[in-house]
């Protein structure tokens, strides 16, 4: 199969499971924009906007859904040597379960500062520092825009970004 471009993707492989959309440029931009200011993908913001129409409980398994996909994602550009893209995709594993998790509990999770509260949240539940790992996330995210880090750093921020989904993915059970 020929490299298709997505929404908010360079380009990746697009796979059965996946439905392509067409919006004007114009449209596109601005949603760019928007989900920028939000720390998010334009399919994140996209999906958001969709998926409140939806039944709870429908939307956290969209949100779970996603985040297998980012994750997904995020190994196959690793090995082809795209970090900028692998650690954007790491990030947006991570939203989706804290949008997943948020859902589930009535929170807030529509920017990136819901994020953050909802982190300092969960660390007050779990009593550890869960900020020091999302701080990981965070930087996989600017070196998405940026593209600095060096692969040495790259897997270290990767490591706690992994670390971070597993404890998630244990508060989402």
């Amino acid at each position: 199969m020929e490299p298709r471009h997505c929404v908010g993707v360079k380009e990746i492989n697009c796979t059965a499971s996946e439905t392509m959309i067409n919006i004007p440029q114009g449209l596109f931009q601005e949603l760019k924009k928007i989900a920028e200011e939000r720390g998010s993908s334009v399919e994140e913001l996209v999906i958001d906007a969709l998926t409140r129409q939806l039944d709870p409980d429908v939307r956290v398994k969209v949100y779970v859904e996603l985040h297998e996909k980012y994750l997904k994602e995020a190994e196959e550009l690793y090995k082809r040597g795209d970090l900028a893209q692998a650690g954007e995709k790491y990030w947006g594993a991570v939203t989706a379960l804290l949008n997943a998790i948020a859902e589930k509990r009535g929170w807030e999770h529509y920017s990136h500062r819901d994020y953050a509260e909802i982190v300092e949240r969960l660390s007050e539940e779990v009593g550890e520092p869960l900020g020091r790992l999302f701080a990981s996330c965070e930087r996989l995210h600017s070196d998405f825009y940026h593209n600095f880090l060096t692969r040495l750093n790259f897997d270290a921020h990767g490591e706690d970004s992994l670390r971070l989904v597993e404890i998630l993915r244990g508060l989402l059970s």
